[in-house]
C-alpha cells in the first residue's frame, strides 16, 4: 500500500467529540464569535489513559466541576461524569489508543457580544492521542529548568484553575524552549514560586517535602492533590508552604508533577543542581501502583 494512503487511512480513523457528537479531529466547530476563542472563556482537564482505564478520575471530575461552578456555567443533565467517562472511553477505543492515551477535554462558553455571552450552557472538546512509553516511567535524565521573571500570576480564586487562558504560562515555555531549558517556573505577584508551565513543584530539603499552598496562585494540580493524600496516609505529611526562588537554590532535590508523567526528577534550576535519588523512590512508591 503507497505511503500517503497509509497516511490518509490513519488521519480518517482520529476523532474528537464535540457536544456528545464524535466527528472528524480536522472539522471546524467553532467561528470568530466564540467566547473561548475571543477570551480564553473556559477551562480543561488533562488526563491519561493507562490499559483502557483513566487514572484519577475522581479529581479530575472534582476539579472540573468546581471549576465549573465558580465560572457559572450552567451544566445540565448532559454533562455528567458517567456520561464523560463513557465518551472518552469510546473516543479512546475510535482512536485506538487505549493502550495508552492523552486525553483533553476542553470547556467554553458559546458565543456572546463583546462582553456577555448569549448563555452559560457548557460546550465541550474531548480529543485523545496515543501516548509513548516514556510516560510509565521516571525520567532518568533530570530536567533543566530556571524561573521566568517576565510573568507574575495572580494569587485569587480562579488563579488555581485550569484555565484557557494560558499566556503567562505559554511565553514561560517559549522563553524555555528559546534557552533550551525543559521547562521554566513561574512567579506569583509577590515574586514567590507559583508553579512550573505545565506542572507543579516539589522541593527536599532536611528530609522535608514542600510545596506552595494554593493560595499562592498555582494550579489546583490532580497529581499534587494524590501526592499529598498518599504521602499523609503513610504518616509522612508533606508542607505546603511558601517557596521562593532562594528556596529553590536552597532545595536538596526538585520535582515537578503533573497527570501525564506523574512525577520528573529535575537536575538543574539556573546554576543550581540537585540530586534525584529520593525523588524516584516517591516515584516508585505513588506513581508506579498507578500505571502497573
Amino acid at each position: 500500500m503507497p505511503l500517503f494512503t497509509v497516511a490518509f487511512l490513519f488521519l480518517d480513523m482520529n476523532k474528537m467529540i464535540f457536544n456528545g457528537r464524535t466527528i472528524n479531529a480536522d472539522t471546524l466547530i467553532i467561528g470568530a464569535d466564540n467566547r473561548g476563542l475571543r477570551y480564553g472563556d473556559g477551562i480543561f482537564e488533562t488526563m491519561k489513559m493507562i490499559k483502557g482505564r483513566v487514572i484519577l478520575p475522581e479529581l479530575h471530575i472534582e476539579r472540573l466541576f468546581t471549576g465549573l461552578k465558580l465560572l457559572g456555567f450552567d451544566i445540565g443533565p448532559h454533562f455528567s461524569p458517567s456520561g464523560l467517562e463513557e465518551q472518552m472511553n469510546q473516543l479512546c477505543f475510535k482512536n485506538n489508543c487505549t493502550k495508552q492515551a492523552r486525553i483533553r477535554l476542553m470547556v467554553f462558553r458559546g458565543n456572546g457580544g463583546l462582553y456577555d455571552p448569549e448563555n452559560n450552557k457548557v460546550n465541550y472538546v474531548i480529543q485523545a492521542w496515543p501516548l509513548n512509553d516514556s510516560i510509565l516511567t521516571i525520567n532518568e535524565n533530570g530536567l533543566e529548568i530556571d524561573i521566568y521573571q517576565d510573568a507574575r500570576k495572580s494569587c485569587d480564586l480562579f488563579s488555581n484553575l485550569k484555565s484557557a487562558n494560558f499566556l503567562p504560562y505559554i511565553m514561560a515555555s517559549f522563553f524555555a524552549k528559546s534557552n533550551k531549558l525543559n521547562d521554566c517556573l513561574v512567579l506569583n505577584q509577590f515574586g514567590r514560586i507559583a508553579d512550573a508551565t505545565l506542572a507543579n513543584i516539589f522541593i527536599i530539603r532536611d528530609r522535608q517535602i514542600m510545596t506552595p499552598p494554593l493560595s499562592e496562585g498555582c494550579v489546583a494540580g490532580v497529581m499534587r492533590k494524590h501526592i499529598i493524600q498518599q504521602m499523609a496516609l503513610k504518616g509522612n505529611a508533606i508542607h505546603e508552604h511558601i517557596i521562593t526562588p532562594q528556596d529553590i537554590a536552597n532545595a536538596e532535590e526538585v520535582f515537578l508533577t503533573n497527570a501525564i508523567y506523574g512525577i520528573r526528577w529535575v537536575k538543574q534550576c539556573g546554576r543550581t543542581r540537585f540530586t534525584g535519588a529520593a525523588t524516584k523512590e516517591l516515584y516508585l512508591q505513588i506513581i508506579s501502583p498507578l500505571i502497573c
